[in-house]
């Protein structure tokens, strides 16, 4: 959000696996600015994973206002069976070409796709990119798209690379954000907390959705009273960190839906000498309205996916930039997989783009692939 803020960033593409359902599938247009009375970045998108983190104001309430155009688009994998070739050679679409007018100053603001996989269209100076006309982009976006109906008319991934390619038509150049999660991903808190203590979090964090067609009225009723629900238990669980005694406990057991409390500090201080209630605060506000994803994926899915996005990048254009985010320390990224996800991904990239100019910030290791 404060690169959408700042200007930098107008369009995001969240590319999602199957298990991970964070924000609803669809085409999602709002607005990011500061809020007026908070000084805060705040949006109005309602989707009810902006909701249920209490960021939801109404437009009249935000000002410096950017729009983002966010495009929520799942990818699954493909199967070995499904690896479009033609006598053993992959057939490449033209791809969607990003040139520059040199006579431009600067490019539009753009866009971003992202691999658990974002495509994000930037705003660049002249030396990091160059434009292109209108009509040019109308006319290698049709290539695109003719190319890639040509390949396989009925391939998901294919219909996916030509929505895409529409998407990065709006921009001069686009960030390529990969996180190694989107491959195989772990809720770490399933591993620190029981089945008990988790369902306990549930409970106590759990977000109250909005009715569907709600008013305005009713949205900012949502999010008042989960703001305050939010911050009763962060001032609950800060007392906690200070003493968590009987009657601190009860104390804050008595506030409305906090009766769970209870039971989750007994079971944690069963099993640990002193619970780090910090961390089981913020394991809670991970449980509001979805879990997060879980699913170790097995060498096969992580292969299907893998060809999902080869498949995808060889039919849209070449990324400005690539980010990759190994989410490993945190433990979102398998940490017996992040190694060989990351080889799999760079041989990808690799093979797509040619040499790569890799730069492995996490150990200060630098080389060129």
């Amino acid at each position: 959000m404060p690169a959408v803020y700042a200007g930098h960033i107008s369009q995001v593409v969240w590319l999602h696996p199957p298990w991970a359902q964070q924000i609803s599938e669809g085409k999602h247009n709002f607005l990011i600015g500061k809020d007026i009375s908070t000084t805060t970045i705040r949006v109005t998108g309602t989707d009810n994973y902006f909701l249920s983190d209490g960021l939801y104001v109404p437009a009249d309430q935000l000002e410096n206002q950017k729009p983002l155009n966010l495009h929520v688009i799942l990818i699954n994998p493909t199967e070995a069976s499904d690896n479009c070739e033609e006598n053993g050679e992959v057939v490449s679409a033209k791809r969607l070409k990003l040139n520059t007018d040199e006579t431009a100053s600067t490019a539009s603001a753009s866009s971003s796709v992202a691999a658990d996989l974002h495509y994000n269209t930037s705003t660049v100076k002249k030396k990091e990119v160059q434009n292109t006309s209108a009509l040019n982009r109308r006319e290698t976006l049709s290539e695109c798209s003719a190319s890639s109906s040509l390949r396989n008319s009925e391939s998901p991934i294919r219909d996916v690379a030509k929505d895409v390619c529409q998407v990065l038509q709006k921009g001069d150049a686009y960030v390529l954000d990969i996180d190694l999660d989107f491959f195989s991903v772990k809720n770490p808190f399933k591993e620190m907390y029981t089945q008990t203590e988790y369902e306990l979090l549930q409970e106590l964090y759990s977000f109250k959705k909005p009715h569907r067609n709600a008013t305005e009225e009713g949205l900012l009723d949502c999010v008042e009273n989960r703001v305050h629900q939010l911050e009763d238990l962060e001032a609950a669980f800060a007392d906690l960190c200070d003493s968590d005694d009987e009657e601190t406990l009860q104390k804050w057991a008595s506030y409305p839906g906090m009766k769970p409390l209870v039971q989750l500090v007994h079971s944690l201080k069963t099993r640990m000498e002193s619970p780090d209630y910090e961390m089981v605060h913020q394991a809670g506000l991970t449980c509001d309205y979805v879990e997060l994803p879980h699913h170790v994926s097995t060498e096969e899915e992580i292969e299907g996916l893998i060809k999902s996005i080869e498949v995808l990048l060889k039919d849209t254009p070449k990324p400005t930039l690539v980010t990759i985010a190994r989410s490993s320390l945190d433990d979102y990224c398998p940490s017996e997989q992040v190694d060989i996800i990351q080889e799999k991904v760079l041989n990808l990239l690799g093979s797509v783009y040619g040499t790569l100019d890799v730069h492995l910030d996490y150990s200060s290791i630098s080389s060129s692939l």
